[in-house]
């Protein structure tokens, strides 16, 4: 092996701004095209690209993995800046590809293990170095994403046609019907004709409308060449391994696996059973398509970080463990989530669920200390971090102030919980002018403020998010003593439905959360239009008795919310009684309207 500062030869293949690129030699005399970022004294992370891409795939996340780590990328074998083995037929096997990647290793960190880092095709090697017993003690942990170990996933068909049920069987189907991909890149020459001529023209259109992969540079002009090249890996790999998959193919390095819930060619039941040949595994999912690394660079170099960081050794060699326990640990561990009306009830529980599971939390609420309370519970609990925030949600002043300051100091929110909300009771020839005013600032127009900004940052980044508006079941349950209440939510439902149609271009989702009738404070401190002092007592305590006697915990809301963002759901009624109101108001809405006469009891 040799070693030279130079570039390689190849002048379509891309080079990173501000990395240091040299060209290492294999034995067999290949020349492999290398960059480095980062101070070379800090743990080496080393990105391995896929199929058809090249190094420069990882471009956005190794920018920000650099300010921690000795950042190393290579072009795999005739991709990028990389020289082609020749013949190409039998160039790419799994064992020459660990060749290379020992060679770069030898170059780059000789003496300490490499964090090793593989999307797709860059993955499917990466279960391979990480299970060999000759890259043992070099590989300090393994993230991998949107590529599977061709071993594994040979034991997994083997399992499913060896003992089938309809369920195994459908699975098996399903992602063959995935992978229809691979059976074009066995044929001859095909693929390598559509890659030179009209695929490797349109294909940055096909990402950019197909997965929102913004076209910045990416794909190199090198795609037509490295697609062709890249067809061997599937040639020289797939069937052999799927036909006679290695017994011995156990990680001998802590795995994190990052899954894309919508990604178009891999099955999530692909995964099942990895915990068989990756025993130290950690679990992570995004709501996201194939090309993450473009897709969401933020929430995969926070991922990364945090992993590294969790498996480099001490002096005692020990590893320190620092993984989230809570529901939903797998989503939101590192996720930025702010949460208004943080301070008691459905608001202060979201942000407990959300710091369970690993989220950075911000909890705003116009109560300071309440606030406070919640961001240091929410750390007890699980939260890296948390902040708190005095804000009035029905001040746009104070929200935009608040949206500019979290940009700065904490980042783009990944979820945004708009839960902040006042009660309020009465006839509607009771309910004053004032009482309509406060009722719909704080209700809809405090859902309106924190959707327009941080709807707009999330937007602007381009990473995807979620926004959750608390609504109600009186959103859609008529009631003569809720005039205002109930239309201040029936607009937040529908502001919610047209955000959720707006924003899905950009991979924001949204979901209205309907709850029933939830033992919170907010009965405790409700208006009653048109009631005195005295009656205005009596009114709020009947309430708070009715509300506990139902007793329906906040806890159980903020699980729905949890539930609704991981799966993207639009409308969720919450509590029994708004299952049941939501499903009339669809099957008998004249029965809902004779309800809504009815007089509530004195």
């Amino acid at each position: 092996m040799s070693s030279t500062p130079h570039p390689a030869p190849h002048s379509d293949g891309a080079h990173l701004p501000g990395a240091r690129n040299r060209t290492v030699r294999t034995r067999e005399g290949v020349e492999l095209a290398v960059a480095e970022l980062g101070d070379t004294t800090q743990p080496t992370v080393v990105l391995v690209h896929g199929y058809p891409d090249s190094k420069e795939v990882w471009s956005q996340v190794a920018r920000r993995l650099a300010d921690r780590f000795h950042v190393v990328l290579y072009d795999v074998r005739g991709c990028g800046a990389s020289t082609a083995p020749k013949p190409l037929r039998g160039g790419f096997t799994l064992e020459k590809l660990t060749d290379d990647f020992l060679t770069v290793l030898d170059a780059v960190s000789p003496d300490a293990p490499v964090h090793l880092v593989g999307h797709d095709w860059g993955s499917v090697q990466g279960w391979e170095f990480a299970t060999v017993k000759r890259t043992e003690g070099r590989i300090a942990s393994f993230t991998s994403m949107s590529g599977p170990s061709l071993d594994h996933f040979g034991h997994w068909i083997k399992r499913r046609l060896s003992r089938p049920t309809p369920r195994r069987l459908a699975q098996a189907a399903g992602q063959g019907a995935r992978s229809w991909y691979v059976y074009m890149l066995h044929t001859p020459v095909l693929p390598e004709l559509a890659w030179k001529g009209p695929l490797g023209k349109r294909w940055p259109k096909i990402l950019e409308k197909a997965e929102n992969v913004p076209g910045d540079g990416y794909p190199t002009p090198s795609l037509p060449r490295d697609a062709s090249h890249g067809a061997w890996l599937y040639r020289d790999n797939v069937r052999s391994r799927l036909r006679r998959p290695r017994e011995d193919c156990y990680a001998h390095a802590p795995v994190q696996l990052i899954t894309p819930t919508g990604d178009l060619f891999l099955s999530q039941r692909l995964y099942d059973e990895l915990e068989l040949w990756a025993p130290r595994l950690t679990r992570r999912t995004i709501p996201a398509k194939h090309w993450i690394p473009r897709t969401r660079p933020d929430q995969l170099s926070d991922w990364i970080t945090e992993f590294v960081t969790a498996h480099e050794t001490d002096g005692s060699g020990s590893v320190r463990e620092t993984a989230p326990k809570g529901a939903h640990a797998d989503r939101f561990a590192g996720n930025l989530v702010l949460v208004t009306g943080a301070g008691s009830g459905i608001g202060r529980a979201t942000a407990f669920s959300f710091a369970e599971a690993g989220a950075r939390v911000i909890a705003v609420d116009r109560d300071g200390e309440s606030a406070a309370r919640t961001a240091d519970m929410a750390q007890l609990v699980g939260a890296p971090q948390a902040w708190a925030e005095t804000v009035d949600v029905s001040d746009q002043q104070a929200m935009e102030k608040l949206a500019e300051k979290v940009a700065a100091e904490y980042g783009t929110v990944d979820v945004l919980v708009n839960n902040a909300g006042i009660g309020v009771s009465g006839p509607f020839l009771d309910t004053t002018p004032e009482d309509w005013k406060k009722t719909l600032d704080v209700n809809l127009w405090g859902v309106i403020h924190g959707c327009r900004l941080f709807g707009a940052q999330m937007a602007a980044r381009g990473q995807g998010g979620h926004i959750v508006n608390t609504a109600s079941a009186a959103a859609y349950l008529p009631s003569r003593a809720l005039p205002a209440y109930s239309t201040s939510k029936a607009a937040v439902l529908m502001l919610s439905e047209c955000l959720r149609a707006e924003l899905a271009e950009s991979g924001i989702g949204v979901s209205a959360i309907c709850p029933g009738l939830v033992n919170t404070n907010i009965t405790r401190t409700a208006h009653f239009a048109g009631a005195g002092p005295e009656e205005r007592e009596k009114l709020q305590a009947r309430t708070s008795r009715l509300y506990g006697m139902r007793n329906y915990p906040p806890e159980k809301v903020a699980d729905a919310i949890l539930r609704a963002v991981v799966r993207n759901q639009a409308v969720v009624p919450v509590t029994p009684e708004a299952r049941g109101s939501r499903l009339i108001s669809r099957l008998s809405p004249t029965l809902l309207r004779a309800m809504a006469r009815l007089r509530p009891p004195n």
